[in-house]
């Protein structure tokens, strides 16, 4: 039982491994996305509800519903060729939205790996209020 219960683990193992090595977007650190934003005018999209965004969020970072999410959206349409980053509390929901939009034809993807839970673990201050 044991012996096939490590068979189990090792082959989830490798396949999460395999499928983060062809995933269409780029995973960020905190210290990663910032120097993105300074360098490239990143647009960062929280995709946090209403009331997670305004007790705490990215400066500069815009708020949209993930159910709104998509390359029609007014703040993304302008930002096709700029980099793109997803951030959500976890870093879970930002990573479907990530693969949507790269779907969509976004050529500069990114995720913040962990969501704002690495960015507070690295140290970042976050800005409160509706941004």
């Amino acid at each position: 039982m044991l012996a096939l219960a490590f068979a189990g683990l090792t082959l989830a193992l490798i396949y999460t491994e395999i499928a983060r090595l062809f995933r269409p977007y780029t995973a960020l650190s905190p210290a990663q996305l910032t120097a993105l934003v300074n360098r490239e005018d990143a647009v960062v999209v929280d995709l946090s509800a209403s009331g997670d965004f305004e007790k705490g969020h990215i400066a500069g970072s815009r708020n949209v519903q993930a159910s709104a999410l998509g390359p029609e959206h007014k703040l993304l349409a302008v930002a096709k060729e700029r980099p793109v980053v997803v951030v959500c509390r976890s870093g879970q929901a930002s990573a479907d939205a990530a693969a949507k939009l790269k779907k969509a034809g976004f050529t500069r993807v990114h995720w913040l790996d962990g969501g704002i839970a690495a960015w507070q673990q690295a140290g970042l201050p976050l800005v409160k209020g509706r941004g």
